[in-house]
């Protein structure tokens, strides 16, 4: 089975859709994603208006419409932040000074024991999140068995999520068995990229997820599209580029 997960295009977050550079990266999709499926395929979409719309551009070749899932939306639950704790942040935009002082945020099963993630109840909708994950593996067949997959019904079916980088870091941390921290922090998953995903059964009836390609976002320089700066923070500090 292949999953892709493809995130929106550049936002507006304030009116929740597209910017009209958004729009242009998410039609330079269809052909690349008509490309990319193989077998039966089923498109699911975070309910949020960027990914809805996103899913929309994307599949105006396929005639196909996404099921919305409501917990593909973004993981935009919120903590005091050490360096700000006047002001709620979303959880996992934390300064590097900070977040790298406490060893459990690297540790897949101690990160949410963190002060600011356990008052905010992170752990328990990280939990919840990916027990829904498993639950739609397991309709396609695939069932959560300790660190790895039972093949109950193997297949070549594509699953493709319309969703947003604080998700899909949640999603891979599950997947791969480490701290959704170390992705938040260290990963970058540009505006209608994609993350590619494939099970691997080396023995009878027991798979786990092989990542192919992360961030991928060739179906944007085909077009002569450049990759939105919107996931990103100033390369150097006196650059005039995003910094917060």
């Amino acid at each position: 089975m292949k999953i892709l997960i493809i995130r929106h295009g550049e936002p507006d977050y304030k009116k929740d859709s597209l910017t009209e550079k958004g729009r242009r990266e998410a039609e330079c999709l269809p052909d690349w994603l008509c490309d990319q499926v193989s077998g039966a395929t089923y498109y699911y979409t975070s309910p949020y208006g960027r990914a809805k719309e996103t899913a929309e551009i994307a599949l105006c070749k396929t005639g196909r419409k996404p099921v919305i899932l409501p917990w593909l939306r973004e993981f935009d639950i919120r903590i005091q932040r050490p360096d700000d704790p006047m002001n709620e942040h979303i959880a996992w935009d934390w300064l590097p000074q900070d977040w790298t002082k406490d060893p459990r945020l690297y540790d897949k099963d101690h990160w949410a024991e963190n002060e600011q993630m356990a008052e905010a109840g992170v752990g328990e909708e990280y939990r919840m999140i990916t027990e829904m994950l498993d639950e739609l593996l397991a309709w396609h067949g695939y069932v959560r068995d300790g660190g790895y997959y039972r093949a109950e019904r193997p297949n070549h079916d594509t699953i493709v999520l319309f969703c947003h980088f604080g998700l899909e870091s949640v999603l891979l941390s599950h997947l791969f068995g480490t701290s959704p921290a170390v992705i938040w922090q260290n990963f970058c998953a540009r505006t209608t990229s994609v993350t590619t995903l494939v099970t691997e059964e080396r023995r009878k009836g027991i798979a786990t997820f092989r990542m192919l390609a992360y961030g991928e976002t060739t179906h944007l320089y085909v077009h002569g599209e450049e990759p939105s700066f919107a996931a990103r923070f100033c390369e150097c500090f006196d650059d005039d580029t995003r910094h917060d």
